[in-house]
């Protein structure tokens, strides 16, 4: 059975979105399974149209914001939606990203108000189960 990192995103600023893309990255690179459970702002950051549009820095480095983000624009980087894209079809089935069925109904979301990347809705008690196989669970 392969190891696997576990993370929970509750964050859906930009500069949490980039560490989830590339640690996701990391541990596919390392043959690691990833699941990823979105909640909140984490799983706001998930609907339709918004990983695209998405330039939101939290609070903590509001100042830097602009900066850091025209910084990513000039040296090419890939956005944390591309980057994580990516690593998931690296991952070809390593990855995957769950939704918060609380927060879910909480927000009156259904799946098809989601992107794509995401791949289903699954309770806490599902996602907790899954995380205890794992070494390495992270909050975000």
């Amino acid at each position: 059975m392969a190891e696997r990192i576990s993370m929970i995103v509750f964050s859906g600023t930009v500069d949490k979105l980039f560490p989830v893309a590339i640690l996701t990255s990391g541990a596919v690179a390392m043959e690691q399974e990833v699941d990823i459970f979105l909640t909140f702002w984490g799983l706001m950051a998930f609907r339709k149209g918004q990983p695209q549009a998405n330039r939101k820095i939290s609070k903590d480095f509001e100042e830097e914001g602009k900066a850091m983000m025209a910084l990513i624009q000039e040296k090419n980087v890939p956005s944390w939606y591309e980057t994580l894209k990516k690593a998931k079809e690296m991952g070809n089935g390593k990855v995957r990203i769950h939704a918060c069925a609380m927060t879910m109904d909480l927000l009156g979301l259904k799946k098809e108000d989601l992107d794509e990347i995401v791949d289903d809705v699954v309770g806490v008690g599902e996602f907790v189960e899954e995380a205890q196989k794992g070494k390495v669970t992270l909050f975000i």
